[in-house]
């Protein structure tokens, strides 16, 4: 089995690169966008199936692990994973799950409201363990509702998830009636 590959990206495939491990060219999908010509170290992750060998590549051990977590949920296979985690980034993913927060989730092609609901129900006690470490915080209630103000004055929730959730995190004592003016504010700045 094959665990880690270091390597040059030769190529960049629609979901796959062609990684050169010294004469030999690996296909690894990945989530990672990683440029040509420059050499990575990859976790490897290889699924076998009936009428293939599949190798996943991931450039940490959470994101592995956060892989694994994925394709562990009935229903969601190694290429929904990979269409997840190449559009939500790991801390935005991880805070989704840990905070019930299915519209970030489904916000990734192929992923309705149900099988983001069943990923929360089948993930959300396990994302803050020891061995997967994403550093997601309590926010309690606080970030929901503020990516729900937001969202009513019409602002994208793929577009502020990440900011909201830095200002949470800035802000633990603050309420929404505070945080909804702070981001507007963070909002008009990066216009």
């Amino acid at each position: 089995m094959i665990g880690k590959l270091q390597g040059i990206v030769d190529y960049i495939g629609d979901g796959f690169i062609i990684l050169m491990a010294g004469p030999v060219g690996y296909r690894v999908y990945t989530p990672e966008m990683l440029p040509q010509k420059t050499t990575v170290t990859l976790w490897i992750e290889t699924i076998v199936r009936e009428d293939s060998i599949r190798l996943f590549g991931f450039l940490t051990q959470s994101s592995q692990n956060l892989f694994n977590m994925l394709i562990g949920v009935s229903g969601v296979g190694p290429k929904v994973a990979l269409a997840i985690m190449g559009t939500i980034k790991t801390d935005t993913l991880m805070t989704a799950i840990a905070t019930g927060d299915a519209k970030t989730i489904a916000t990734a092609p192929g992923v309705g409201k149900k099988m983001a609901e069943k990923i929360i129900v089948e993930l959300k006690s396990r994302v803050g363990g020891a061995s997967f470490d994403f550093g997601v915080s309590d926010s309690g209630t606080v970030l929901p509702d503020l990516l729900s103000a937001l969202e009513s004055l019409g602002y994208r929730r793929m577009d502020i998830i990440d900011m909201a959730q830095k200002l949470v995190a800035n802000n633990p004592d603050a309420d929404i009636s505070k945080l909804v003016p702070m981001a507007l504010k963070e909002i008009s700045g990066n216009k």
